[in-house]
């Protein structure tokens, strides 16, 4: 099994807004250290989260002004430390700066079959599967993923 990741949360302003520059600026840096460790599976490209975020049909709609990434890794550990202990950790110190205040960090992670690729559908019905009823062993959060990654 391998571990999927969602993670979403709506912008304070409008994408090409100048006060996102230093968000929008260091994205395909940070998401660049990710898709480069061996542990990291997959990562749904930029491009096509965009789509997925601007797709007034789509699992997101409701949701204006979203940032999201949905990627694979192979566990809890490896996500952990790059969320924590790579870049991406200076940038999610600063994401009150960026996102709305209370509506920003929502995490998802859930065990997939080696070699499934999640939509975007998938991992917005699987977090809210997770609001509905909690963590289990085969959905969690951040809480979760934590102590599965220093144990």
């Amino acid at each position: 099994m391998h571990l999927a990741e969602f993670n979403f949360g709506t912008l304070r302003y409008p994408f090409d807004d100048p006060r996102l520059a230093d968000f929008q600026n260091n994205l395909d840096r940070v998401n660049g250290i990710g898709d480069r460790l061996p542990d990291c599976i997959w990562r749904l490209s930029s491009v096509d989260m965009e789509a997925a975020q601007d797709d007034n049909t789509g699992p997101l709609k409701d949701r204006p002004h979203t940032a999201s990434t949905l990627s694979v890794w192979t566990g809890p550990k490896p996500l952990y430390d790059f969320v924590t202990k790579t870049l991406h950790a200076r940038f999610l110190a600063r994401s009150d700066e960026w996102f709305v205040p209370g509506d920003s960090g929502h995490l998802v992670l859930w065990w997939v079959a080696e070699g499934h690729r999640p939509t975007v559908a998938e991992a917005m019905q699987t977090w809210q599967h997770l609001q509905a009823n909690g963590p289990s062993e085969m959905i969690f959060g951040g809480k979760e993923l934590k102590r599965m990654a220093v144990t």
